[in-house]
């Protein structure tokens, strides 16, 4: 899925760099995420994937280069300008980050109550609602997340990132720390969420089969730069010795493996 001729993609990233002290992190990110598209990028453990989140999240500041969205340059944005940016992202943690001292409902509902866009009846009908999106049902609302098994809370945690339907979707490693079922289950929502929503996605993975079943396209990011993107049909089939290392998980080929 490509953005049409005029219309901007929803996200596009240009010359990217973030270094910490001497060690380059991204070091030049060009990237493009149409409209309604669910893009995956794919790359090993310490390559970047979720510096470059929180760079488009506003959480870090990068070093140089341009972060758009809708068209609109972020990078650089402060104060209220960007807590409207933010307002339009759904954020699925990899740790579910939910809030342990509330119930489930309330997790759900975190940010209409804080903003107080609703009344806490409406906010506790709205938590309902997208519980039920996700699978879950209703008597889970007054539970505590300490009382819900790891996929339940994985649970709980996509609904949080939909309740207030946003625009744009991240997830971060969505799969880690679940068995191969219910990473399935879980793939298979945010598969859902993003297309009911018409919401634009962004996941970063390691997990090859969770980014087959995610992904409208595929990006590689290493040593600080994007060196294949594609769909996912093609990423076998392109004869880049790097991917195909990553995909296969082998220990041979250029990307050096510490022992």
């Amino acid at each position: 899925m490509s953005a049409s001729p005029t219309e901007p993609p929803k996200i596009r990233i240009r010359g990217l760099k973030k270094a910490f002290g001497q060690h380059p992190v991204l070091n030049g990110v060009d990237l493009e995420i149409a409209r309604g598209e669910s893009l995956v990028v794919i790359g090993g453990s310490g390559s970047g994937k979720s510096v470059l989140l929180k760079c488009i999240l506003g959480l870090l500041a990068p070093d140089e280069g341009s972060i758009q969205i809708d068209g609109q340059e972020t990078v650089g944005l402060r104060g209220r300008e960007l807590e409207d940016m933010r307002a339009h992202i759904g954020m699925l943690f990899q740790n579910s980050a939910l809030f342990d001292s509330l119930a489930v409902w309330r997790n759900v509902a975190f940010v209409p109550l804080a903003q107080r866009l609703m009344s806490r009846k409406q906010a506790r009908e709205l938590a309902l609602e997208r519980l039920a999106d996700v699978g879950l049902e209703a008597e889970v609302a007054d539970l505590s997340p300490a009382e819900l098994s790891g996929g339940m809370r994985k649970r709980v945690a996509l609904a949080r990132a939909i309740a207030v339907q946003p625009e744009i979707l991240f997830f971060d490693e969505p799969t880690t720390g679940l068995d191969p079922i219910m990473g399935d289950l879980i793939d298979r929502l945010i598969r859902k969420c993003v297309t009911d929503l018409g919401a634009t996605g962004l996941t970063i993975t390691h997990d090859m089969d969770s980014a087959r079943r995610v992904s409208d396209r595929v990006a590689m990011l290493y040593q600080g730069r994007i060196v294949w993107e594609g769909p996912m049909d093609r990423i076998e089939a392109e004869g880049n010795a790097i991917v195909e290392q990553f995909v296969s998980g082998s220990t041979e080929g250029p990307i050096q493996v510490n022992p």
